[in-house]
């Protein structure tokens, strides 16, 4: 059977410095997957080389059966995959209703022409995709804050934010690069809520996390990146309970 979203033996490197040793793992449909490993494992490079932010050096990613290797970042999106960053990459001057908007797809009169020459259709289209941004922003629990400027909003909500605009692209595989980090309790179990939602919903999630807790209450399946190269896979309990993997991980307190 096809794997669901597949990494066939990825290298890369920076320099004289290899980021992804011979990375090779696949993931299934439906679940939530954490993707961990100390600092420097080759976590965000590995999200960069699945969404076209980078090529690999040798090796393929395979989605549903389909080779992305080699597509720009765009056309992995259209393709079904959306990713968030660690810095949020959020316009903090506009709203968060204007967030979603642009990260919906097809946005009819975006060009002068269709502005200039289409002007009843282009205000349909604007109440339609506000519409469908409300949507998403309700989704996530941040619809009384459709009208806030994104400056405004906490960073929990902020975290939110970025999982609306996620949404808005309408991709099945969600990449979350630390989610949960920087967030307080309450936030942080709010979070988690929607993750666990999300999956239910029947989207797929890849999240990079360094919080344990957050792992064992999310994750379906862990996978272990150590010096770019997968060095475990399997459920949360075992991986956490793995004592070579805490050294590695923590110096042995995991």
């Amino acid at each position: 059977m096809t794997a669901y979203l597949e990494v066939c033996g990825v290298t890369h490197n920076f320099g004289g410095l290899q980021a992804l040793n011979d990375c090779a793992f696949a993931i299934s449909q439906g679940g939530i997957t954490c993707l961990v490993g100390p600092n420097g494992a080759g976590k965000t490079t590995i999200f960069n080389v699945i969404t076209g932010f980078l090529r690999p050096d040798t090796g393929r990613v395979g989605f549903r059966g389909r080779t992305l290797s080699g597509l720009a970042p765009q056309a992995i999106v259209h393709a079904g995959i959306a990713r968030s960053f660690q810095n949020l990459r959020l316009f903090t001057d506009l709203t968060a209703c204007d967030n979603v908007m642009l990260a919906l797809p097809d946005r009819a009169g975006e060009t002068p022409f269709g502005a200039l020459f289409r002007p009843f259709a282009t205000a349909r289209s604007d109440r339609r995709r506000r519409a469908d941004a409300l949507e998403r922003l309700d989704h996530v629990g941040l619809a009384a804050r459709a009208d806030e400027r994104v400056r405004n909003l906490s960073y929990g909500e902020q975290k939110l934010l970025t999982i609306a605009r996620l949404l808005a692209t309408g991709a099945e595989l969600l990449l979350l690069d630390e989610p949960a980090s920087g967030l307080a309790a309450g936030a942080l179990d709010q979070v988690m809520v929607l993750l666990r939602r999300l999956r239910g919903e029947g989207k797929t999630l890849l999240v990079v996390e360094h919080n344990t807790r957050v792992v064992q209450q999310i994750a379906d399946e862990v996978l272990f990146l150590h010096q770019g190269h997968l060095l475990a896979q399997g459920p949360p309990a075992r991986i956490i309970a793995d004592p070579a993997l805490a050294e590695i991980y923590f110096g042995g307190a995991l």
